[in-house]
């Protein structure tokens, strides 16, 4: 049996010193949590909230931000939205929406409201909209006519002042979006439609918008009674083979921070929705990974979503008297801390001290980012925990394991309770790319996700699924099993083939429409 407290890190010289030396020297709950201030009316993660979970399209599944590995002089920003995108999902692929606003805030002096906001808003062309295809032949190149469905965004730079706008100004104006990933013989070479679609913009920044494959990793199995009850169920990256839309943004350090002297920012997104009045309201937020996830009662979720980070002091309880640790002590019989847990409103609400904590902190829920940290050399999944202090919780990398590390703090690594926890994934099924937009490429529709216990994204089974599998098969190839395999792929390849001779045919005779 794979072990959810499975060993999953060494250092702890890192976040647990600095936390435990702030609870030492100043008694936390006094110097920061009083001054919260409760208000009217997220971070979001996979299907996270009851209303949210309805419109895919406005939900933020995870939020990253970390100082540029190879230009440190810059930070990148990655939103994803529309979770568990199931690659061959067509003939209507995966798009942003086009009544949204999709927005990154910036928070660069620690008040929990943002003076930042980079805008997104995109709009859906259809080439022909007398056929079912989003694609009509092989798409070559971003502005190849076979392309049908295609989508252009603008993007904002609004500067405001206690939450009122001082300047707008426009970035980008229809920039493409790269495509959603239909198959090879539709795209042959999707690394070239990605590449076209990072655009640099005059004022210095890089944008990209586009599906990508889902950096997130995770066995999600934890929500059948925290792994099946007895660790059965532990150790599977669930969501392997899956895509996202992703939104990343790379913008010099100097235009998002406050000064030099306090390089600490703090990053959340949002979606608003325009309603049918013509007016936008927020229904999804995003800071710091699983909050509203695990940590938000089901009364609170979609009230978090649709809540600013200056009025997070209605949801402190959640924090400080976590549900999580009391399920582990009821299920595994694993002693919870004790409670008030102030040293989670550190790690979730202010940034730790002497890290990513800016001065006069203001605690809210937002992903903290020190970006004066240079990038590590050798980044370890843990982070800070680790004592690598370039990762979460001191923003978010791509790598980093951000499950285990706020299992191993929910259960009190940073009060004396020292664990290894984890459910046992700890990196992403697919490599990270060096260079913006750092994310991985999307999973191939011709593909989809891989078959269980599948390996090559060629074997056959990967590409046709369970179905090739008899009733109690091992999965070890019966003569039956392999006939059909061989058939089907057979008449697969004859389907490419003829399609591909379609295509060619179309392209030679084709009128302009």
């Amino acid at each position: 049996m794979t072990p959810l407290f499975s060993r999953s890190g060494t250092g702890r010289t890192g976040l647990a010193t600095l936390i435990c030396g702030a609870l030492a020297a100043g008694g936390l709950a006094a110097a920061g949590v009083a001054t919260l201030e409760p208000g009217a009316a997220s971070a979001s993660s996979h299907r996270e909230a009851p209303l949210i979970s309805g419109a895919p399209q406005y939900d933020n599944t995870d939020l990253y931000a970390f100082v540029s590995p190879d230009k440190p002089d810059t930070t990148t920003i990655v939103a994803n939205w529309i979770p568990f995108e199931e690659p061959a999902g067509g003939p209507n692929f995966y798009t942003f929406a086009d009544d949204a606003q999709y927005d990154l805030h910036v928070d660069n002096n620690g008040d929990a409201r943002e003076e930042l906001i980079f805008r997104y808003t995109f709009k859906t062309h259809t080439r022909n909209k007398n056929t079912f295809l989003y694609n009509t032949g092989p798409v070559t190149n971003l502005a190849d006519p076979d392309l049908n469905v295609t989508q252009t965004y603008d993007l904002d730079l609004i500067r405001l002042k206690n939450r009122h706008v001082v300047s707008k100004t426009k970035l980008a104006d229809d920039a493409p979006v790269a495509p959603s990933n239909v198959g090879k013989a539709s795209m042959p070479d999707y690394g070239k439609l990605r590449a076209q679609a990072v655009y640099k913009t005059a004022g210095g920044t890089t944008t990209f918008a586009g599906q990508a494959d889902d950096p997130f990793f995770a066995d999600l199995r934890v929500f059948d009674l925290l792994y099946g009850g007895n660790l059965s169920e532990v150790g599977r990256d669930t969501l392997k083979g899956y895509n996202v839309n992703t939104i990343a943004l790379q913008v010099p350090n100097d235009l998002i921070r406050e000064s030099a002297q306090q390089p600490v920012v703090g990053i959340w997104s949002t979606t608003q929705r325009r309603n049918a009045q013509g007016y936008y309201s927020q229904v999804s937020r995003l800071g710091n990974p699983l909050v509203n996830e695990v940590v938000n009662p089901q009364k609170d979720k979609d009230r978090f979503n649709a809540s600013q980070p200056a009025y997070d002091a209605q949801f402190l309880k959640n924090v400080t008297e976590p549900e999580l640790p009391k399920l582990i002590e009821s299920i595994y019989k694993i002693k919870a801390p004790a409670e008030p847990r102030n040293d989670l409103v550190d790690v979730f609400l202010k940034g730790v001290k002497g890290l990513n904590q800016p001065p006069h902190v203001r605690p809210a829920e937002e992903l903290r980012l020190n970006t004066a940290i240079k990038p590590s050399m050798h980044p370890k999944r843990l982070g800070v925990l680790d004592g690598d202090k370039a990762g979460f919780p001191n923003g978010r990398r791509l790598t980093d394991d951000v499950v285990d590390a706020a299992l191993q703090v929910m259960e009190g690594e940073l009060v004396g309770s020292k664990n290894d926890l984890g459910d046992a994934v700890n990196k992403n099924d697919r490599k990270f790319e060096k260079y913006f937009p750092y994310i991985a490429q999307p999973a191939s529709g011709s593909r989809g996700p891989l078959a269980k216990g599948t390996t090559s994204g060629t074997d056959v089974r990967s590409q046709l699924g369970d179905a090739l599998q008899p009733t109690g098969s091992s999965g070890s190839g019966s003569g039956d099993t392999m006939l059909i395999a061989a058939s089907a792929a057979s008449g697969a390849a004859a389907i490419l083939l003829l399609g591909s001779a379609f295509a060619w045919w179309r392209r030679r005779v084709r009128r302009p429409y």
